[in-house]
């Protein structure tokens, strides 16, 4: 027998980000014994790529703003694809969740008059995230995670876990493994909160750092619960495109929020050509509107540089293909002639040392090369909007990795209020679920022994494959036949190509000892990676139509019956993923009223 620790815990948080910080907290406050497990170092989490804000109907800068405004927002960024009422209940909370960060110590960037200050972003009508200058995430990570802390919360870091544990059709636990060491750990507990994040690290061109892997959708999928809206992964607009070593890092809306436009190698506002014609109303069609904007919004029509960002990624594309792009792959991004270097330096003091830094570049005096990085995943663990419980009894998932918020397309700064709204719902309820049960389940010792056996194989394996070497081989496959474009015969030869994948990485071999392996830790890994890859595809195929992040060459229009319906995998006793389409909850008549308002 494979050795182990165990401990016994009432509720299982895996990720610790903002998700799984704030459900951690709630459910430490209800009572349960809580334990925060973490991939990584606490605080070292994708939370604090989201530079830009937290987007919540204060109504600071503009009084006129109120939940109904943001959750039209929500739903018309998302193309209508959204879960109503995760949206709805999403508006509603998102402004006390704000203020409770302060209140816990966050030191958000204030009005004149001491109050929360708000900034522009991508497909808010008005000003409304809430921001820290441009490192907005790493405030809340912080915040957070000293609140966790304080409560007493019993944190697991560096340790991975990569299968849940089963007693009949309840959750019973989580397994995994430490990083230095190797050695194995047992969670036994009768709830289990994902909070793990993304997927980026499939793909080659990504924000994402090594954590996202696509843990938290993989290890629900195995465990039977369904997973929805997998085709839409969001490329954000603005990445960095040069020097090779940081193609990919994040370049946050909020240059855009604060008066950055784009242009293309000719000096073109490439962006007033890409008004889509569900936009069209609200958006200026000439530079001198979209200026007078930024003072004027009252009288004047927003940028199309802040269109949502599915529209933003895929202008950039066709700038790019058209041969308008610049010297390095990307276009221009120009702050520098639109505030003063002292104004970009108080309000984007990350994107300054970032570019100055890495890039060699002022961008108080130069524009930046950016082009569309793989960033967030809507698709993900479909749950109940009020408990963020999934279909599996005891499993719980928000953050990243629960679908229904976002629909096929993320609003900016939406992230942020998202894991606090629902990572406090899933904590709270998954510790309801745990004091109501009349007896715990209990993991079987041998599903655990077959874990750690399957676990240990690469050090076994006959075949000579290379953990790095298939990742590599994935991340080109994905990028270039998955991408931001997708076609069904691209999309038919990614599926064979992830076949050839799947073979490959059975067949992977690690030398070495299990103490500070990587490329074990990475041949683990990839399991994930692969099944969340194929989920991808198997759904962009389903979904014959380009909407949101879903953008297909061969379905270039959007498919009114497709709109009324998610794509949900699953995976079948024998190990085989099943492709359905099921229809959207019917969303209540006043609330499709306030879709129909301008």
């Amino acid at each position: 027998m494979a050795e182990y620790e165990t401990h016994v815990f009432d509720v299982v948080v895996v990720g610790a980000g903002g998700a799984g910080l704030r459900a951690a907290i709630e459910a430490a406050a209800a009572g349960a014994r809580t334990a925060l497990v973490c991939k990584s170092l606490l605080g070292k989490a994708h939370t604090v790529m989201a530079e830009g804000g937290i987007a919540a109907a204060l109504g600071n800068v503009y009084p006129e703003d109120d939940w109904k405004v943001h959750f039209r927002d929500t739903m018309r960024g998302g193309k209508f694809l959204n879960n109503w009422a995760m949206a709805q209940i999403h508006a509603q909370e998102a402004p006390e969740r704000v203020l409770e960060l302060e209140e816990w110590g966050a030191v958000f960037d204030r009005t004149a008059d001491g109050r929360i200050l708000q900034r522009d972003f991508g497909g808010h009508r008005y000003a409304r995230l809430a921001h820290v200058g441009d490192r907005t995430g790493l405030e809340m990570i912080r915040t957070l995670q000293q609140h966790a802390v304080h409560q007493g919360i019993d944190v697991f870091m560096e340790c991975t876990i990569i299968e849940l544990l089963k007693d009949g059709e309840r959750v019973a636990g989580a397994f995994g493994y430490w990083r230095e060491s190797g050695r194995f750990v047992m969670f036994q507990a009768p709830a289990v909160v994902l909070a793990t994040g993304g997927i980026g690290k499939a793909y080659e061109i990504t924000s994402n750092s090594w954590e996202y892997t696509g843990d938290g959708h993989a290890l629900a999928l195995w465990m039977g619960a369904d997973l929805i809206d997998m085709e839409f992964v969001q490329f954000h607009p603005t990445g960095m495109v040069w020097p090779p070593s940081v193609r990919g890092i994040l370049v946050t809306e909020g240059v855009r929020g604060d008066g950055g436009v784009l242009k293309n190698s000719r000096g073109e506002r490439f962006m007033f050509r890409y008004i889509p014609e569900m936009f069209r109303a609200e958006t200026a069609d000439t530079e001198e509107e979209a200026d007078r904007w930024y003072t004027d919004k009252q009288h004047a029509r927003r940028t199309p540089d802040l269109l949502p960002r599915d529209e933003v990624a895929r202008a950039i594309n066709s700038e790019i293909k058209e041969g308008r792009g610049s010297p390095h792959g990307g276009v221009y991004l120009d702050i520098a002639s639109r505030r003063s270097a002292d104004d970009i330096k108080r309000r984007l003091p990350s994107m300054y040392h970032q570019f100055l830094q890495l890039a060699d570049v002022d961008i108080t005096k130069e524009p930046m090369e950016v082009g569309p990085t793989c960033h967030y995943m809507m698709g993900g663990v479909r749950v109940d909007a009020e408990t963020q419980a999934s279909t599996v009894p005891g499993l719980f998932a928000a953050g990243e990795c629960a679908a229904g918020l976002h629909g096929a397309n993320r609003l900016g700064g939406n992230s942020l209020s998202d894991l606090v709204v629902f990572g406090r719902r899933a904590g709270m309820y998954a510790a309801r679920y745990a004091a109501g049960l009349a007896e715990r389940p209990r993991p079987d010792p041998r599903e655990f022994e077959d874990i750690a056996r399957r676990a240990l194989q690469p050090f076994d394996a006959t075949g000579a494959e290379n953990p790095y070497a298939v990742q590599q081989d994935l991340q080109a496959c994905m990028q270039i036949l998955v991408g931001i474009i997708r076609t069904e015969d691209e999309l038919e030869k990614a599926l064979q190509e992830l076949a050839v994948l799947e073979t490959r990485a059975g067949r992977m071999r690690v030398e070495g000892h299990r103490q500070y392996n990587p490329g074990w830790n990475l041949a683990l890994d990839l399991r994930a990676m692969l099944a969340v890859s194929k989920c991808i595809t198997l759904a962009a195929r389903e979904r014959r139509e380009s909407r949101g992040a879903q953008t297909r060459d061969d379905y270039p229009t959007p498919d009114a019956e497709l709109g009324k319906v998610n794509v949900v995998i699953r995976q079948t006793d024998d190990g085989k993923l099943s492709v359905a389409v099921e229809a959207l909850p019917h969303t209540p008549d006043d609330l499709r009223q306030l879709l129909e308002d301008t």
